[in-house]
């Protein structure tokens, strides 16, 4: 019981209620005779199995003698409901479900047999079928378990669809102690209430309630030192046997045993709700439930209770709307003859109850603030925020409230986190082998609602061969150790096969015996596509990026093997060069760019810079073309015009090829030792830059565009006559270009740069320090510093 400020008068309320209560309970319908029990029995199985009446009554006698059992006790067993919790045997193992995880059946026995586990007594099963009711049932029960397990009282109680509890039949409880406790609302401190909602048995073991919390029905807490509340089979189960003992401490495992065998074999006897109490209506309440009959939301008409003195202990429910409700989910109707505190038990004390009997006494309209109410529906806490007004009608109150709490909201939001995760939970019940699935796990195995869930022992039809081992495994280690389970397999469906994964724990008894499954499953297929998806591409990324690097590592080498030496000092014709060549930075791929220089016959000097677009081995192979073909021209004295003229004309011809077309840029310069005159042409490139007298300029450019974009091109040629003391360079655009920044900027960086360094006596190596100071660089970077020594 929840204990709080409002506990002590919430349990004398209570206890007012319960002594006030008058007894409620239908006699359950006779038990047959033994013969009748045979006749119930054999249809049973007829109707379950399709057998004709004789073959029904042979199954029934191999059952019996299989389990070592009577005939009697065989019919009651079936007649009592199938499936129970699987129980220890007397070594304390559980015994092992038969065949695969899977079967429906794997979870309950087939029935009491096997050592450990004593046969009851014939005399017990035949007396058990001609009891007449639930009392007879609790005198029977008691006497005959008296002695072999202590039992000194019995009483059975049942739940309506309400939810209260009805005293069914007791024996070993005098009269007095029975009608106080003959009627009991749905509190979540009560044994019973525990194991009908839970459909487990609650072993009440301890001395006092301080120490489990549980309400001692029944008082007299010092007599009854021990306690047991077993439900009766069913679905659901409505009814539960209390067994009451004078010894104190836990029940022994065979003792539980017993009492399980017995609750099963009165199974068939037991079960059948009490019908709710009439209640005389009067004419003016007949006239308020009209007009609440046409209300909408959730009102009541009170009529106080008073006690001897007069003091109000309590207020009836004479008429109640449609949509009024209770915690134990009665509604309207229903709630008609109740209280105030049978159907809100924990209102006693609260500012809630005063302000009822402030209405009461002074007619003055009761509107509370929002509050929040902890109800117990079947044993679980709830919380929810309420908001209630009261007015005084004659000598009764008129209760109306709005529910504020945001049920429906988290509902919602429920629903939509299973959409969007493209996950609904489950729950498996052990005991009654019955399977509850939200809307989403239909969706999730692409299965119509109108089936229903896919019962456990169909699923393997669905999930692939090789991973039922798996699931198998993971599910039996579930059951068997209680370790939770997070498992992927996959199902085959009408859109083919899905990738699921379940994740699971289980609920146990008080014996460690699972008696539920519950977890969520997930649809994961586009999960796994996109895991495959990405290791494809991993995989194909790997071997591209294989293949480019063998293409760079052999472009390089051709590059090695093509270009001179990439940093070296010459003497040409009488002028001393300075080469640099620096590759990218970044990058698998090697550029294009390229330089000549050599001596020519006629002991004039060729300067060559050129650059391919592009990168890797066309690039290096368009470069080499360019390069050898040039030279070769050059050497047999063509001049330069017509040299760009013809390695334009070869560009265009490479691109009939399947290797497509290619462009090029390039300056090319003839240099004559007499009179120190210089011939250049250019294709598309950047201008040669002239230091002299630390100054530096760019050379007027003649006409010419870049290699390969057209046939008709014209290419124009300039000369200039160099001086002592002059520097002449010839570079490729990685020298002067920057992501982002105009080339115009990055031209006239270089100027200063070389002029500087020129001025400062740094101009041995000018080429050289010019590309070592573009570090980094994204692009490939080439230099020649043609430079005229001054005269002696």
């Amino acid at each position: 019981m929840p204990r709080s400020e409002g506990t002590a008068p919430q349990m004398l309320a209570l206890a007012k209620v319960v002594a006030r209560l008058r007894a409620e309970v239908e006699d359950l319908e006779a038990g047959a005779a033994t013969a009748a029990v045979l006749e119930r029995a054999k249809g049973v199985l007829m109707a379950r199995q399709g057998l004709p009446a004789d073959e029904a009554y042979e199954l029934l006698q191999r059952r019996a003698e299989d389990h070592r059992r009577t005939l009697t006790e065989e019919c009651l067993l079936t007649l009592g409901g199938a499936g129970w919790p699987p129980v220890r045997a007397a070594d304390g193992r559980r015994n092992a479900p038969a065949g695969t995880v899977f079967r429906t059946g794997g979870y309950a026995p087939g029935g009491a047999s096997g050592a450990g586990r004593s046969a009851l007594p014939d005399r017990l099963a035949k007396a058990l079928a001609a009891t007449s009711g639930p009392a007879e049932v609790a005198e029977l029960l008691r006497t005959a378990l008296n002695e072999p397990a202590g039992v000194d009282a019995v009483m059975i109680y049942t739940r309506d669809p309400a939810g209260s509890l009805e005293l069914a039949g007791h024996a070993g409880i005098d009269g007095a102690t029975a009608q106080q406790w003959s009627h009991l609302p749905p509190l979540g401190s009560l044994a019973v209430l525990e194991a009908l909602t839970r459909r487990r048995p609650v072993w009440v073991e301890a001395p006092d309630q301080a120490s489990d919390g549980y309400l001692r029905i029944g008082a007299h807490p010092e007599r009854w030192l021990s306690r047991a509340w077993i439900p009766a089979p069913g679905a659901p189960s409505t009814t539960a046997v209390g067994f009451f003992r004078r010894e104190p401490g836990p029940f022994d495992h065979r003792t539980r045993d017993l009492l399980l065998r017995v609750v099963r074999l009165c199974g068939g006897a037991l079960g059948a709700p009490p019908a709710v109490r009439p209640v005389p209506a009067e004419e003016d309440v007949t006239t308020v439930q009209q007009i609440f009959d046409v209300l909408s939301g959730p009102a009541v008409l009170l009529t106080p209770v008073r006690a001897a003195d007069g003091s109000v202990e309590d207020f009836r429910i004479d008429a109640a709307t449609a949509e009024s409700v209770d915690v134990a989910g009665r509604k309207g109707k229903e709630l008609v003859g109740r209280t105030v505190l049978e159907t809100y038990p924990t209102v006693a004390g609260s500012p809630l109850w005063d302000g009822y009997l402030d209405a009461l006494a002074t007619g003055t309209v009761y509107e509370g603030l929002p509050f929040t109410y902890e109800e117990v529906a079947a044993g679980v806490p709830r919380h929810s925020v309420f908001s209630v007004r009261a007015s005084r009608v004659r000598d009764r109150l008129v209760a109306s409230w709005a529910r504020l709490d945001t049920s429906d909201l988290e509902a919602r939001r429920l629903a939509d986190l299973q959409r969007l995760g493209n996950l609904g939970w489950a729950s498996w019940n052990l005991t009654t082998d019955t399977i509850t699935w939200s809307d989403q796990v239909y969706t999730v195995f692409r299965r119509d609602p109108a089936l229903g869930p896919i019962p456990l022992e169909e699923l393997p039809r669905h999930v692939l061969p090789d991973d039922l081992p798996g699931l198998g495994r993971a599910v039996q280690r579930l059951l068997e150790d209680g370790a939770g389970m997070d498992q992927p397999f996959r199902i085959t469906t009408r859109d083919g096969v899905r990738h699921l994964r379940i994740v699971a724990e289980a609920g146990h008894d008080t014996d460690g015996t699972p008696v539920e499954v519950h977890g969520f499953v997930q649809d994961v297929t586009t999960q796994r596509d996109i895991e495959i998806a990405l290791r494809e591409s991993e995989r194909a990324n790997l071997v591209q990026r294989g293949m480019l690097r063998a293409e760079r590592s052999l472009a390089a080498r051709l590059q090695e093997t093509l270009l001179p030496i990439p940093e070296q000092s010459l003497e040409l014709a009488g002028l001393c060069v300075d080469v640099a060549y620096l590759p990218a930075d970044a990058g698998v791929n090697v550029g294009g760019d390229w330089y000549s220089a050599i001596p020519l016959p006629d002991g004039c000097a060729l300067f060559v810079v050129g650059d391919v677009a592009g990168h890797g081995l066309a690039a290096v192979g368009t470069m080499a073309q360019l390069r050898f073909t040039a030279k070769g021209m050059a050497v047999t004295g063509s001049a330069l015009p017509d040299v760009l003229g013809r390695l334009n004309a070869l560009l265009l011809h490479t691109a009939a090829e399947p290797s497509g077309a290619a462009t090029a840029t390039m300056v090319m310069a003839r240099y004559q030792p007499e009179g120190h005159r210089l011939s250049w042409v250019r294709a598309g490139h950047l201008p040669p830059l002239l230091i002299r007298d630390g100054r530096a300029q760019f050379l007027p450019q003649p006409e010419g565009n870049l290699l390969g974009a057209a046939a008709e091109v014209a290419y124009g040629q300039e000369v200039i006559g160099l001086l002592p003391g002059d520097h002449l360079l010839f570079y490729t655009d990685g020298l002067v270009e920057d992501p982002g920044v105009d080339i115009e900027e990055g031209l006239a960086a270089l100027a200063a740069t070389a002029a500087r360094l020129v001025r400062e006596g740094r101009a041995d190596t000018l080429a050289r320090t010019l590309a070592a100071g573009r570090t980094p660089h994204r692009d490939d970077i080439c230099v020649l510093d043609v430079h005229l020594p001054p005269e002696p």
